[in-house]
């Protein structure tokens, strides 16, 4: 009784609607029925009576479903342009600024290294450093520019370069935020630590890559938490 009060109800505000049963969802025909076989034209109930089944427009089956992975990228390779999106980072006068990936790598030769989070073990005592120590080499073979990307915001990544030694000098390796992952994810490269104990959520692998041009001539991706192939030395031993 009370799902049929609920389905009249509904007829009414229906029929009082200037666009009156314009859509067909899956209940329409046993509502139309129901209504058809419970109240007739001659009934003394106010409520209106609808004789004409609504039209029925094509709804495709899978138009309200959700698509959990529409928005995941196939994982860029050797060959593939760099996608762009815009970054931030702090400068030597300490002030926030923003950069695309466009603009970096435009007729320039550069090196995009990527981490998991700031401040975390294998990134603070092995990967970043790397590049630190090594910037000199790396540009001594052609090398314009060489910065690491991380979903942190660039608050933290100001502290975590300050705390690297290299504060605000870019000239050695720039620190970008990617702090909502959004070149994270046109890269394919995002992976979900969420149910690590230190609750990381929606990071980046770690990877390093060489771009020319904003073409990726190299890509050192690493599976799970490794550090065995995206290191300073393997982009100096492919340039």
């Amino acid at each position: 009784m009370a799902s049929f009060r609920i389905l009249t109800s509904a007829l009414v505000a229906c029929r009082r609607s200037s666009s009156c049963a314009r859509f067909s969802f899956p209940f329409t025909s046993h509502f139309h029925n129901l209504t058809a076989k419970s109240i007739s034209p001659s009934s003394s109930s106010s409520i209106p009576f609808c004789p004409q089944k609504p039209a029925n427009i094509p709804i495709s089956p899978t138009a309200f479903k959700i698509r959990a992975f529409s928005t995941v990228n196939e994982t860029v390779k050797v060959g593939d342009k760099l996608p762009d999106a815009t970054l931030s980072y702090f400068d030597r006068e300490g002030n926030l600024q923003k950069v695309s990936i466009s603009g970096l790598a435009e007729g320039k030769k550069i090196i995009l290294l990527a981490v998991p989070g700031a401040f975390t073990p294998t990134c603070s005592q092995k990967h970043l450093p790397g590049f630190i120590q090594r910037a000199d080499e790396l540009r001594a073979k052609g090398v314009d520019l060489i910065a690491c990307v991380a979903v942190n915001d660039a608050f933290v990544l100001k502290a975590w370069a300050d705390s690297l030694g290299i504060g605000g000098d870019n000239s050695k390796v720039m620190l970008l935020s990617d702090g909502n992952g959004q070149f994270t994810k046109a890269m394919g490269v995002s992976v979900d630590l969420s149910d690590k104990p230190v609750g990381l959520g929606v990071r980046s692998r770690r990877y390093s890559l060489l771009a020319d041009n904003g073409i990726v001539k190299v890509l050192n991706l690493e599976e799970g938490g490794s550090f065995t192939v995206s290191g300073a030395v393997d982009i100096l031993k492919a340039l």
